[in-house]
């Protein structure tokens, strides 16, 4: 019996999610995501299909020093047809900023190097917010830092990328912005 303690410890641990996979929903929200907006407040429409539709900068801070790569998902949970993704990128270097404006190609190497997917708009890169007129939609701008970086090819899909993050994420935070159009 004495021999089976570290063991049920072990399981005990494992089905609270204390160790092993490092899932998105048990690893610690502890990244500080900020922008040029604050959490809950407006979008400036620069960064939308009303302005220049480029994205905004993203600051990261607390970033772990196991931080191997980034992931930056942004999506509209209040889309008429339910969530719609605005933007996918991965292999982001676990710097403290996504400058504003990253090229809306697959590969990219400058300002910052990242690879994109295909956002719900069918392309690659950055779709800004263009909700129909009405309420106000949330844009969930979701951070993740990784153990790793990931093995997929510009273009990849969401549900491609949330496959490759499993068992990765160390870290993640988020902000909320507002946007509505008049």
């Amino acid at each position: 019996m004495r021999e089976m303690v570290p063991l049920i410890i072990a399981l005990l641990l494992i089905g609270a999610g204390c160790i092993g996979g490092g899932e998105k929903m048990s690893a610690p929200k502890t990244l500080e995501v900020g922008s040029v907006f604050h959490n809950g407040g407006y979008i400036p429409a620069k960064f939308t299909c009303d302005g220049e539709d480029i994205n905004p900068p993203i600051f990261i801070g607390n970033i772990s020093e196991r931080t191997k790569s980034l992931v930056i998902i942004v999506d509209d949970p209040d889309a008429p047809m339910g969530t719609f993704t605005h933007w996918i990128a991965w292999n982001i270097p676990p710097r403290g900023e996504i400058p504003e404006a990253v090229p809306k190609v697959g590969r990219v190497e400058k300002p910052i190097p990242m690879v994109q997917g295909r956002n719900d708009f069918g392309k690659i890169g950055y779709g800004g917010p263009c909700p129909p007129r009405g309420k106000p939609h949330h844009y969930h701008f979701k951070v993740y830092a990784l153990d790793t970086t990931l093995n997929l090819p510009p273009g990849a899909t969401r549900k491609e990328l949330e496959k490759a993050m499993e068992g990765h994420v160390i870290q993640w935070g988020e902000l909320v912005g507002l946007y509505e159009r008049k």
